[in-house]
């Protein structure tokens, strides 16, 4: 990242080489540039930092000059002035914001994350010796997934919504996503063919299941959308964009997949049309969409409708996102009929913008891998010119597809780190494979990498794996490991006590560097789970790890408390320690059972119902961060009348836990927050150990069916509940840990 001897710029040397000729390969990207002038970049810049650093921020001295860069590779210069400011200079503001943050990081020990901020920027700045040059071997950096915007972003107001286009500036990324507000254009698309309030109002699901509407896995459920939904989403997506310009970076926008309401047929009767199959436990009521055929003239019609309406609305940068087998098999395998159409969706895109670009998911050739063998993969990509697709490696640090599909059979493709399923909470990455996995993509033989990505289904948990995975865009080689994350605990608390950085050593080397083949990142805990005698209790790490760095931290912990970024990595350590602990005493409540042992039964059941699982919605409550009352106010606050809120908060609710009338996908979107760990799972371990009890009383044997209807009606009472949860914390957050702390440790040691 910094300027070095031969052997680096050697080594850059080659790097720089390989991404030319990959460039020289695509010419056909050399017109995704950004959009907003050089000077207004700047300003976008020096306004984040007014933000960022409040009065501090005059002593940066800002400036983009696209000039800087003669091969669309970002890059930044910084120098200090004889009257200790700073001077930065960059090809984009996103160069320029991210060269700032690398200066914050590295010579001031600052830290920038959803879980709070450190920024206590040294008297006057450290100068800089000479130039400070970074810059990046990738075109793209890529970030979000479809389905953050429900796991994450649905409820976001434009404060939220600023703060995250911020922290992706610092970080980096020039190409997110950004698909909020398309169901407003969709109503108008769908007005204009003919179909009535009621045939769309039928279709839209709500909310927190836009994502898989969107994807055509299901409709109606949590709907209808309110028209004011439209225009609250509609107005955020104007503010969205016109900030992410701002920066230079390239906005992903929407196109049409093929997914279309039944009313479609009413009005057009003879189109080809495939009835999809239920979608994950879904019955037909709310999946089996209808999906039009790419190869009728319909869909080049409503694709070409709903493309100008794109455009006309949210202007473009040439990029579309669509996905057209989203965890659904296509009716023929025949390579003729694939090519044909990703030529039919590619046609409709073009159709409205001669220069766009398909940006697809690559996550079809992993789920369905049965269906998608290399005939077929070849197929689909190949009937889009090449150079016109970009294709996003979704889960590569675990399933990388470039690998086996000779780099995707020519088309561009992005490398990204997937990490999270569902928003799930829970300690977890995959360090050593996103140290090496980029590089091993960029030279690999003929590789058409153009970018690095991060592609989470949910965002606000484990920022360490985020700020790890960003950086790799700017380095030329894997990092240490150990020295970094030393550096990490460093700056994240601007504190150097041993104790913390030997602390984030012993996590990063176990809970965060999983390599077990395979391993997708849902959290299994029993914790989070309906309770039976089948559950995974599984680990990738040995918690003996995680214990001893639970004691290094509280060891450190008294003198940091007004540290935010401290507290939350407080409570977010010790809730992973008693996430362990509970899988731990439901062995002891399935052995005793087993045995028929009453006594034991009583004893393990009483200590993690009455007393773990208390103290730790406690800590959870403690903290702004593991707040059920915030996820709930969110959503309520964007209704215009009780009607509204009620169904916000029922979306809100139902998401992450039965996702679906009835459990369709339980628990998929589990959550450890205070209010829901009190609420909900700690219910549900009640009934479980209560049920288990009376077994053993009257001598009947436990039925999973008969308990998994009786604590259905638990998980069904608590979206209808109607409680009001708190939305700022209560309680001393560090009392609550040591005392937490003095009680488990011991019993988390003996049970190793």
């Amino acid at each position: 990242m910094l300027h070095c001897g031969s052997g680096c710029c050697l080594a850059l040397l080659l790097v720089w080489s390989l991404c030319v000729s990959a460039r020289c390969r695509f010419p056909s990207l050399d017109h995704i540039r950004p959009r907003a002038s050089d000077r207004a970049q700047g300003r976008a810049v020096t306004e984040l930092l007014r933000r960022l650093l409040g009065n501090r921020s005059a002593e940066f001295i800002v400036s983009v000059n696209g000039s800087l860069s003669n091969d669309s590779l970002d890059v930044c210069e910084l120098r200090s002035t004889k009257n200790n400011k700073v001077v930065a200079t960059g090809s984009t503001g996103v160069a320029v914001a991210s060269g700032i943050y690398n200066y914050l990081k590295y010579f001031c020990n600052c830290h920038v994350s959803w879980s709070g901020n450190q920024l206590d920027l040294p008297r006057p700045l450290p100068k800089l010796t000479g130039v400070l040059r970074i810059s990046t071997p990738h075109r793209f950096r890529y970030y979000q997934n479809v389905c953050t915007f429900s796991y994450s972003s649905v409820w976001w107001d434009w404060p939220r919504w600023e703060r995250e286009i911020d922290w992706m500036a610092l970080n980096g990324i020039n190409l997110p996503l950004a698909f909020t507000g398309q169901e407003a254009l969709w109503q108008e698309v769908y007005r204009a063919l003919g179909l009535n309030q009621s045939e769309i109002e039928e279709f839209f699901s709500g909310p927190a299941f836009l994502a898989w509407n969107r994807m055509a896995n299901l409709f109606k459920f949590g709907g209808p959308l309110p028209q004011s939904w439209h225009v609250n989403q509609l107005y955020l997506q104007f503010k969205i964009l016109e900030r992410m310009r701002s920066f230079g970076m390239i906005p992903v926008l929407p196109a049409f997949s093929g997914n279309i309401p039944k009313g479609i047929l009413r009005l057009y009767p003879e189109a080809r049309v495939t009835r999809l199959g239920p979608w994950s436990h879904f019955n037909c009521s709310y999946s089996c969409s209808l999906v039009l055929d790419p190869q009728d003239p319909l869909f080049h019609h409503i694709g070409s409708l709903y493309l100008s309406q794109v455009l006309k609305q949210f202007g473009t940068d040439h990029i579309y996102s669509t996905d057209t087998f989203n965890e659904m098999t296509p009716p023929s395998s025949d390579p003729a009929y694939l090519s044909a159409v990703s030529r039919s969706v590619f046609a409709s895109m073009t159709a409205v913008d001669p220069q766009a670009v398909w940006l697809m998911q690559g996550w079809l050739f992993f789920s369905d891998a049965a269906f998608w063998k290399p005939a077929q993969i070849q197929a689909l990509l190949h009937g889009v010119p090449l150079g016109r697709m970009i294709v996003l490696d979704l889960f590569a640090e675990t399933e990388p597809i470039f690998s086996y599909t000779e780099s995707f059979y020519g088309q561009p493709f992005i490398w990204c780190m997937l990490q999270n399923f569902g928003g799930n909470s829970g300690l977890f990455g995959t360090v050593e494979s996103i140290n090496s996995g980029p590089f091993k993509a960029l030279h690999f033989p003929n590789s058409t990498l153009v970018g690095i990505g991060m592609t989470p289904e949910g965002i606000e948990q484990n920022p360490v794996t985020y700020e790890l995975m960003s950086e790799l865009a700017w380095r030329k080689e894997p990092v240490n490991l150990a020295k970094w994350v030393s550096l990490y605990a460093i700056r994240r608390y601007g504190n150097t006590q041993e104790s913390l950085t030997a602390a984030w050593r012993l996590l990063f080397a176990s809970i965060y560097n999983c390599s077990d083949p395979h391993y997708r990142n849902h959290n299994h805990s029993p914790l989070v789970r309906r309770p039976s005698f089948h559950m995974n209790t599984g680990l990738w790490y040995d918690p003996a790890d995680l214990y001893k760095a639970w004691k290094l931290i509280m060891d450190a912990a008294p003198s940091l408390m007004s540290k935010e970024t401290f507290r939350y990595d407080l409570v977010d350590v010790t809730r992973e320690v008693l996430q362990v602990l509970t899988t731990s005493f439901y062995r002891d409540i399935a052995d005793a059972f087993k045995k028929q042992n009453l006594s034991e039964l009583l004893t393990a059941g009483g200590v993690l119902v009455y007393d773990l699982l208390p103290e730790l919605n406690r800590l959870l409550s403690s903290n702004r961060n593991f707040l059920l009352g915030t996820w709930l106010e969110r959503a309520r606050s964007l209704a215009v009348d009780d009607k509204e809120a009620q169904l916000y908060d029922m979306n809100a609710r139902n998401q992450i836990t039965l996702w679906g009338p009835s459990g369709e996908i339980l628990d998929y979107a589990s959550k450890e927050w205070g209010g829901l760990m009190e609420d909900y799972y700690a219910q549900r371990w009640g009934l479980f150990v209560q049920t288990l009890v009376e077994c053993l009383n009257s001598g009947q044997p436990f039925k999973q069916a008969a308990f998994n209807q009786a604590v259905f009606q638990i998980e069904k009472g608590f979206i209808y509940n109607g409680r009001k949860y708190p939305t700022k914390p209560q309680g001393d957050t560090y009392e609550i840990a040591y005392r937490i702390f003095l009680k488990y440790f011991p019993q988390a040691l003996n049970r190793l």
